[in-house]
């Protein structure tokens, strides 16, 4: 009976709007630059929310993914499944219970959940979900390169207050899918004609970080690498045959990808999604691949790992859970040199999480020994420190919709060609019987950056006022916050990386 009444007085608060609490206090309210709204949406149209529901014994899981990322720990390698992660981190039943409660009331249908249980996503009609979220007012929208419509609310929304210890936020309201970061630069302008290659391919990828034609997986392993692909950005098994036509002629591979998961779309490939199989599937040569794909309108998926859902729908690069991965370019356009940072390349200190533990000493040494900071007031200094290492993400070729397309970049190009190298080290590991790495930053900060080439020259783009220049930080000895610690040497980081 206590809990019918609690229910009933939830219900009351919905109607009435009263002892509510604002979930996100930062909750964005600026429509992004290129954005168009299209008007109020029709009450009775049907949306998707998300309620990402309060997870228990979160320090636990945070103590239990460094035990097993930490060489030094017995734990090391002996991975959770995803059902003792379940077990660990499923909502309370109260939780589980008052929400699936406080929806039905509400008239939402058609709910799933996930194998954890801490998201939930429902459809309602605007109605409900106005009615649902005081505040929310629901408008349609349209922009970005491929225009892509969404439905979102400008204002902030709230919650009853006695949601509060079971509902961390709402997912579907506010945030716009984020601008690609890549771009597509004017070709350098050289002279001479000795040694130049003619844009970043698989071959001056493979030979920049010393593979050899046998530095591809060995198709018997239980080993697989995968991307993902959001926005309505597919890309399409054409492009990848073509791709591999052109550009994988002198080393063993795979010329499609072995399952994707979720809606592949038949409208035209998305430039990104076509770079981040090709170049993961080069660089990780000859090794299963899988693809999810969803149609959704939120910029990632939301991985959560520790902290509170703190991996919110735009996973941020920033979090200390994601091993980052910064971009370079080489020293001279066309030649097989050197690299420097890649003005483009993202990098800095998070605002959002605080620095973890297995930075501490890098970061510090950074802070204490560089010339060339920005003013305090310009960055949060004990903040999460990113990039983790990097990769060239200057001048790539890609194929999309069938047409080779030159001169693409951003750390959309760098991220796959790192994760692909891993995979290979992670086809070493499994043939000799060890476990995949797993979450990799404990260990890259431990061996101070043992097996990459550090990047030294160089620094990426900032602000154009008068204090900063539009110069931000800059790379140096060691870890830097540009190019984290250096782009991969294959034979060395892979020695490296083997053992234990």
């Amino acid at each position: 009976m206590g809990l019918q009444a609690c229910l009933l007085g939830l219900f009351a608060l919905i109607l009435s709007g009263k002892c509510s609490y604002s979930p996100e206090p930062d909750q964005r309210r600026t429509l992004p630059p290129g954005w168009v709204s299209l008007g109020r949406a029709d009450p009775e149209e049907e949306l998707s929310l998300t309620f990402a529901l309060r997870q228990q014994n979160l320090e636990r899981l945070s103590e239990l993914v460094q035990a097993v990322s930490d060489p030094n720990s017995p734990q090391y390698g002996k991975y959770l499944t995803l059902e003792n992660v379940a077990d660990l981190v499923r909502p309370s039943p109260l939780t589980l219970h008052m929400v699936q409660k406080w929806l039905l009331a509400a008239g939402a249908q058609k709910c799933h959940s996930v194998i954890t249980q801490d998201f939930l996503t429902c459809w309602l009609s605007i109605r409900q979900a106005e009615l649902l979220l005081p505040g929310a007012e629901f408008h349609h929208y349209v922009g970005g390169p491929t225009e892509t419509h969404v439905v979102r609310s400008p204002r902030p929304y709230q919650l009853p207050q006695a949601l509060a210890p079971h509902v961390d936020f709402v997912g579907g309201l506010h945030r716009f899918p984020p601008t690609s970061s890549l771009r597509q630069r004017p070709e350098p302008q050289v002279t001479g004609t000795v040694g130049l290659h003619l844009g970043v391919t698989p071959s001056v990828i493979r030979k920049r970080y010393n593979l050899t034609s046998q530095d591809v997986g060995s198709g018997t392993s239980n080993n697989s690498q995968a991307c993902a692909q959001f926005l309505e950005q597919y890309f399409h098994d054409s492009d990848l045959a073509q791709f591999m036509r052109l550009f994988g002629g002198n080393f063993a591979h795979q010329a499609s990808v072995t399952r994707v998961v979720g809606q592949q779309g038949r409208g035209r490939a998305g430039i990104e999604a076509s770079l981040d199989v090709q170049y993961l599937m080069s660089a990780g040569a000859n090794i299963s691949t899988w693809v999810y794909s969803s149609p959704g309108d939120s910029g990632a998926g939301c991985w959560s790992v520790s902290g509170r859902h703190q991996f919110r729908p735009t996973f941020p690069a920033s979090s200390p859970y994601v091993t980052t991965v910064g971009g370079t370019s080489f020293q001279e356009p066309f030649l097989i040199t050197n690299e420097i940072v890649d003005y483009i390349s993202g990098g800095g200190f998070s605002n959002v999480f605080p620095r973890p533990s297995y930075q501490e000493e890098a970061v510090a040494k950074f802070l204490s020994s560089s010339p060339h900071l920005p003013p305090s007031g310009y960055f949060n200094a004990s903040g999460r420190a990113y990039p983790d290492v990097a990769a060239l993400s200057d001048g790539y070729w890609v194929v999309s919709n069938r047409v080779p397309i030159p001169w693409v970049s951003g750390t959309s190009a760098s991220t796959p060609v790192f994760g692909g190298l891993l995979s290979l080290i992670n086809e070493h590991r499994i043939l000799s019987g060890r476990p995949p790495l797993g979450f990799l930053n404990p260990r890259l900060y431990q061996q101070h950056g043992a097996g990459l080439f550090d990047v030294t020259h160089g620094c990426h783009a900032s602000c154009l006022d008068e204090e900063v220049e539009g110069q931000g930080f800059c790379s140096g000895p060691g870890w830097d916050p540009v190019t984290g610690w250096g782009t991969p040497n294959f034979p060395a980081l892979l020695k490296t990386l083997l053992n234990p």
